[in-house]
């Protein structure tokens, strides 16, 4: 390898490098490769969330998380009715379970009124159970316009358009260094090597990694938070109708322990938000010393942890204590006991952490010389993707110098 140079060669082989490959090949862009670390595609964040398509209901107006999402979400109900993928816009039912969570509720439906959603409904308690039976709260929103697809094959028809349009993807290709020569970047892995003129990194949980790499300062760095998931058993999956979601606590950019159907069947409960000690770290065992030791130094760690302390705790204990988990989603359905769920999987989120202690919680992009980092991509990405990656072949365009 090393003797063709592409255009563009984007790192991150997730929904979003994905949705950015599509994007430049469409626009006629003639040689874009995407670089997989692993040996599948998806095979972190996109690959295991829960599956919702978010509505926009959360974010602040105007937000690039805003503007995105609610664009996004239309485009990808519209690529998946185009391209035969299953999907659901089932809506879902946001619950206020306390008088004083009430405030939080009204604020929620500003915010999905001023993002332009049609399916918001204010429901009283009892209108709360036309919808879910069995749930318990004093108010709560419907939202409409939610809904549940597998992003698994979502990227693989990305991925077989990127194809389709010339790209190419390579995976097992871990980027290890990236090396400047004249007006081409070679990016080594191992033995192997790529070149190409310009580069988008969306490595998602080693994004700040990456931008260090090619001698760029991210400002931020990524902390790892699991997820961890319980499944209902199949003989109470009746309990829970589509999606149903606690009032989020405004301080965390986290949206609290939840139901989620999913489009192939079962329903997931969780996930909590637990600091995680590598940065791959889907297990409560796992432990990297580069990783753990990278966040212990860094300021901004101790500015969020003497923050946020009792939190975490909250959550660490919930991560071990199944008799906590089950409390937490008792607030939603009091029906529910501890025999009722199975261990389900885990995900990690890509945190990017402010070196004050700010949990950033709108994307962040960041411009260099022929290169575009995305340093945060976090929740609605997956539903945003088409968008976002729309938005990030944009700024390619512009800058880059690119055959077309």
């Amino acid at each position: 390898m090393g003797e063709r140079i592409y255009d563009v060669g984007i790192i991150g082989g997730g929904i979003i490098g994905l949705a950015t490959a599509m994007a430049l090949v469409k626009a006629g862009v003639n040689s874009v490769v995407v670089l997989e670390a692993e040996d599948k595609l998806a095979a972190h964040q996109t690959g295991n969330n829960s599956g919702v398509v978010h509505s926009g209901l959360y974010y602040k107006p105007g937000s690039l998380k805003a503007k995105n999402c609610v664009a996004g979400r239309e485009a990808l109900y519209r690529f998946c009715r185009e391209q035969g993928i299953a999907h659901q816009a089932c809506g879902k039912l946001v619950v206020a379970t306390r008088a004083d969570e009430i405030p939080a509720l009204d604020a929620l439906e500003k915010k999905g009124i001023a993002n332009g959603l049609q399916g918001l409904r204010r429901l009283g308690a009892a209108e709360l159970k036309e919808h879910e039976p069995h749930v318990a709260g004093v108010a709560g929103l419907w939202v409409g316009e939610t809904g549940i697809v597998d992003y698994g094959q979502v990227c693989e028809k990305y991925a077989e358009i990127i194809g389709a349009n010339g790209g190419d993807i390579r995976l097992n290709f871990r980027v290890t260094q990236v090396k400047k020569n004249g007006q081409e970047l070679i990016l080594h892995a191992g033995h192997d090597e790529v070149r190409c003129r310009n580069l988008v990194n969306c490595a998602g949980l080693y994004s700040d990694r990456v931008a260090r790499m090619c001698g760029v300062k991210p400002g931020l760095q990524i902390i790892p938070f699991r997820g961890e998931y319980y499944n209902l058993v199949p003989q109470r999956h009746g309990l829970v109708r589509n999606l149903i979601y606690p009032v989020p606590d405004p301080r965390f950019p986290f949206l609290g322990v939840h139901f989620t159907r999913r489009i192939a069947g079962g329903v997931e409960a969780g996930p909590n938000a637990v600091l995680a000690f590598k940065r791959q770290g889907y297990k409560k065992t796992s432990f990297s010393l580069r990783d753990a030791g990278q966040f212990a130094l860094y300021p901004g760690f101790w500015a969020m942890s003497l923050k946020f302390w009792k939190m975490g705790l909250g959550e660490f204990y919930r991560s071990f204590s199944k008799k906590a988990f089950v409390r937490a989603l008792q607030r939603l359905i009091p029906e529910i006991q501890a025999a009722d769920l199975q261990p389900g999987g885990a995900g990690v989120r890509a945190q990017a952490l402010e070196i004050n202690g700010f949990l950033a919680d709108d994307f962040r992009i960041k411009e260099a010389e022929r290169m575009v980092h995305v340093l945060n991509a976090p929740s609605p990405a997956a539903t945003a993707s088409i968008s976002i990656g729309e938005s990030i072949a944009a700024i390619a365009l512009k800058n880059f110098a690119l055959n077309r």
